[in-house]
């Protein structure tokens, strides 16, 4: 049994992921990097998953590392470049894990959603709101980079260059409303309406073609990047053609011409 996340499956297909601290609002310590990593590895080998719900236990979604009880592992800032590389990469392969899933994510971000938190929350495919959440990339407040865990990658290209550079260099706390009016997240929902928002979602995602909504997933993580209109259309046009001969896909075709 893992001792800071818990598992269910509301329906077949879907798994909701729990970050299970809610006492220290879901703060990543050494146990939760490992268990989370762990996670992560058996959604990737389990094809009865086709869609994942993460979100956090109690009032929060996840405050980032916890500075105060991280476990053994924490390293001090006279502690040798080489280790204290190895461990920001450790915490950086968290949200990498996420982003790699061949199942779509959706964060269901149910409150703070702070530093490392963030860069989980933006590693997602989907992310959908509480208007009680709030968000903030908190690093530069503690005199680091506010660059962190791929939020630099990640929150330009979903909120635009100018919003995340006013985010990051500030690390001021954004509220549910901005969030939404920026376009972080796609839905902002009450608190009690959350999780079931995020499991139908999930629901209705995991009752398609799984082998569709990877390649969806796939052309929008990479023509994200792509260096031009038509380079998307290859990969587009290729993915088209793999599911357009698959069994389920020659099924669903009938159903849908009655």
């Amino acid at each position: 049994m893992a001792e800071t996340l818990t598992s269910q499956t509301p329906y077949d297909g879907v798994t909701v992921l729990r970050l299970n601290r809610p006492e220290r609002l879901n703060a990543i310590n050494e146990t939760m990097l490992g268990e989370l990593r762990d996670a992560c590895a058996g959604l990737r080998a389990d094809p009865s998953v086709r869609a994942v719900v993460l979100t956090g236990a109690g009032r929060g979604f996840c405050s980032g590392i916890d500075m105060r009880d991280f476990g053994p592992g924490m390293l001090a800032a006279d502690d040798p470049a080489i280790d204290r590389l190895r461990f920001q990469e450790a915490m950086a392969a968290l949200p990498l894990a996420i982003e790699n899933l061949p199942q779509p994510v959706i964060a269901a971000v149910n409150g703070p959603c702070v530093g490392g938190g963030l860069a989980l929350c933006l590693a997602a495919d989907i992310r959908i709101a509480s208007s009680a959440a709030t968000f903030g990339n908190a690093a530069i407040l503690l005199g680091l980079s506010g660059a962190e865990m791929g939020m630099s990658y990640h929150l330009p290209r979903i909120v635009g260059t100018s919003v995340a550079a006013d985010w990051m260099l500030t690390g001021r706390t954004v509220d549910a409303q901005e969030a939404d009016r920026r376009g972080l997240v796609s839905r902002l929902v009450a608190p009690e309406q959350l999780l079931d928002t995020a499991i139908e979602t999930a629901r209705a995602i995991a009752q398609l073609a799984p082998l569709g909504v990877q390649m969806t997933k796939r052309a929008l993580q990479t023509n994200t990047d792509a260096a031009s209109l038509p380079a998307a259309m290859e990969l587009e046009n290729r993915n088209q053609v793999l599911t357009h001969a698959t069994d389920e896909a020659a099924g669903r075709r009938r159903n849908w011409e009655g």
